[in-house]
């Protein structure tokens, strides 16, 4: 060794001495005499970094990094399939480019609630202690840093929310300060989005489009199990991260790029150089169920009265839009749970929205009716942003009309009115008798705390021990919701209850195995995450059973079926690998529009366009 050549200075090290109450069987012993004799050779084998890694890689986790060694500076897209380990593959490369001394700092952009769990893998698995930059962070972060000395600057390694570190206050810092080693988690949300040039996406696009001209040798992975969204300018964006000549109207070689970019099914990989790699069997299954009694008048009072709404207006105008919205918005939590919709309703009646703030932008209303997967979080809050707008202009004849579905809602709850529960409980009660433990994925916040109530409360009458928990967004931050998490996993039986704030970039396979969707989801992106959280390498159990609740007697559940949950689950079973369905959530709202509020009334060909932005709103 040359310690003029290493980063660090080599030093002493010190052990105490054997403690014969501590005695470990040779399983133990071995490993320690393997660990030692690895990092012993390290700087003789192929690999540096084997000695200082605390995962077994598979086999076919080693590509990327022979990919990335390949390459100077490193520009790698890892595209392999949900669940196949992309964060070790990523984290091998960066743990290795460090031991040759390549790089001298490491910097990973995320999402702000996957900080945690990113700074968690590095620090564990290997041996990188990255700062986490957040905003509830940089206090202590800035605390002992000169005054000319920027938190990008002075930290070797770090995990930041990409969100935080894109805006205009610290943009240019970390571009002047940048790790030499980027890694950019979920890189799909980062793509150039077409036609928003404002919006958070964009701007995740613009930062990364900046560090690459303005520090050209900086090392750069992007990971993501879905690299092309179905637009081709958003993946040609990606690719011109790694390459600015990729990014380009023509054909990029496929030789050339096969150097950058590495894509591979799940299905290729379970055997893969003559080694098992045992992946779990997913058993999709839908559940049907059917409205009745009180709750199926209800719902077709409230649809007549959406119908009524929407017919009044018969111009393109705000106010037309406005009010699909509130529609949209009504029937949607009135489907999720009698708790969503009286909490929506009630939310109606207290009016906090001034009337001089009667500007409510429509992406206002989009944000909250929409199951975004690209650019943003899905909020769990519920959509109460079309009837709280001025522009409804409800008469008081209205108001009455809601009041009495208010009424009517509140004395649904319970599983005797609410069919929907009661097939959840049935299909839940199943699981836990088979000994799995099953993820319960709602909409919105009312209805997962609702459900989580309602289950155990019913549940435990056949088992005493069971614990159901919700986590929504408003559990405070990620790693506040992961405590949760952990603590309701020491049950022996247990059901999580949660949003789609635990649908993206949480690893749960360790303590879950099953998956019932409460609430369809209405992006295709979002039906996979959710499942992925369990199906994934890592899982115990030999099959990942995945259950769907589906209405029968109400128009949405068939609508969202049919247009986009039946043929993701085609595409999936014919190609064994999940890939973006060319619909997205506003085709599906077009569908609900089409189907539900305007059947009837021979106004189809408005159904492509009430809410389609004008140009004003798509800037």
């Amino acid at each position: 060794m040359l310690p003029s050549l290493e980063w660090a200075q080599p030093s002493p090290t010190q052990y105490s001495p054997p403690d014969p109450n501590g005695a470990s069987d040779i399983g133990g012993a071995r490993m320690v005499f393997d660990a030692a004799r690895l990092a012993l050779r390290s700087g003789a084998g192929p690999f540096r970094s084997l000695g200082r890694l605390s995962v077994t890689p598979r086999p076919y986790q080693y590509v990327p990094l022979l990919m990335a060694l390949r390459l100077d500076p490193v520009r790698l897209l890892i595209a392999d399939d949900v669940g196949v380990g992309k964060t070790i593959e990523a984290g091998m490369i960066a743990r290795e480019l460090l031991d040759r001394g390549l790089v001298r700092r490491v910097g990973v952009l995320c999402a702000p609630h996957l900080c945690e769990q990113w700074a968690d893998e590095l620090g564990s698995k290997f041996h990188i202690d990255a700062a986490i930059v957040q905003p509830s962070r940089m206090a202590r972060l800035e605390r002992g840093l000169s005054t000319d000395e920027s938190v990008f600057q002075h930290y070797d390694h770090m995990v930041c929310s990409i969100d935080y570190v894109k805006s205009e206050k610290y943009r240019q810092a970390f571009i002047d300060h940048a790790p030499d080693l980027i890694i950019v988690d979920e890189a799909h949300t980062s793509a150039r989005p077409r036609g928003d040039e404002s919006g958070n996406q964009h701007r995740r696009f613009e930062l990364l489009q900046r560090l690459m001209r303005r520090r050209p040798e900086t090392n750069l992975i992007l990971t993501t199990a879905t690299p092309h969204s179905g637009v081709d300018e958003a993946f040609r964006s990606l690719l011109g991260l790694l390459d600015q000549e990729f990014d380009t109207e023509d054909e990029v070689p496929s030789q050339r790029l096969a150097r950058h970019l590495i894509q591979r099914q799940r299905r290729d990989l379970v055997k893969w150089l003559g080694e098992d790699t045992p992946f779990p069997t997913r058993e999709p299954v839908e559940h049907e169920y059917q409205l009745h009694g009180a709750y199926r008048d209800l719902f077709e009072d409230v649809l007549a009265y959406c119908r009524e709404s929407v017919a009044s207006q018969e111009d393109q105008s705000q106010r037309q839009r406005v009010r699909y919205w509130a529609a949209i918005a009504i029937l949607r939590c009135l489907l999720s749970s009698p708790a969503s919709a009286t909490r929506m309703l009630a939310r109606r009646r207290e009016r906090t929205l001034e009337r001089d703030e009667a500007a409510i932008e429509a992406d206002r209303h989009r944000e909250q009716i929409l199951d975004s997967s690209d650019d943003d979080q899905t909020p769990d809050y519920l959509p109460t942003a079309p009837l709280d707008d001025p522009e409804l202009a409800l008469s008081e004849a209205e108001r009455r009309r809601l009041d009495g579905f208010l009424k009517r809602a509140e004395s649904l709850s319970g599983h005797e009115s609410d069919a929907k529960f009661q097939r959840c409980a049935e299909v839940a009660s199943s699981m836990l008798h088979d000994g799995f433990s099953p993820i319960v994925y709602c909409r919105y916040i009312d209805t997962a705390v609702y459900v989580a109530d309602q289950l155990e409360s019913l549940l435990r009458r056949d088992f005493p021990d069971l614990q159901a928990r919700s986590v929504t967004g408003s559990d405070g931050d990620s790693e506040q919701r992961r405590e949760i998490v952990n603590e309701l996993a020491q049950s022996p039986r247990r059901i999580l209850v949660a949003t789609d704030c635990l649908s993206e970039g949480v690893n749960l396979q360790q303590d879950w195995n099953a998956v019932i969707h409460y609430d369809l989801p209405w992006n295709p992106n979002r039906l996979e995450q959710r499942e992925g959280r369990v199906d994934r390498y890592g899982q115990q159990k030999p099959v990942v059973r995945v259950a769907t609740l589906v209405g029968l007697n109400n128009q949405i559940d068939h609508v969202v079926m049919r247009v986009l949950i039946e043929k993701a689950r085609t595409i999936y079973q014919r190609l064994g690998i999940a890939v973006p369905v060319p619909v997205g959530s506003e085709d599906v709202l077009n569908a609900v529009i089409e189907s539900v509020l305007l059947r009837g009334r021979g106004q189809a060909e408005q159904s492509s366009h009430p809410l389609r932005a004008t140009p004003n709103e798509a800037g």
